[in-house]
């Protein structure tokens, strides 16, 4: 009988799967920089920048897609290799 190995394949697909998806529902973040405008010895201003990171919710998709392949491959490779030890 087959056994399922946990293969290189199998892991980047599924870590593909699972980014994509995130991708999709999140279509982009929000991160803070703290920049320093004054510096006068113990007077200190600075400011916060904030900077936003979005994308087309299609690039999710996309890589969704190319995860279902990896895996798609991983397990014909798998199968391939099942079959000629027969």
């Amino acid at each position: 009988m087959h056994q399922g190995k946990v293969t290189i394949l199998k892991i980047s697909g599924i870590i593909l799967l699972i980014a994509g998806l995130f991708m999709t529902l999140y279509s982009g973040f929000t991160y803070v920089t703290r920049e320093k405008v004054v510096d006068l010895g113990e007077l200190e201003i600075s400011k916060d920048n904030r900077h936003t990171v979005n994308w087309q919710p299609y690039v999710g998709i996309g890589i969704m897609v190319i995860g279902g392949v990896v895996l798609i491959l991983d397990r014909k490779k798998s199968w391939t290799k099942f079959k000629m030890q027969k």
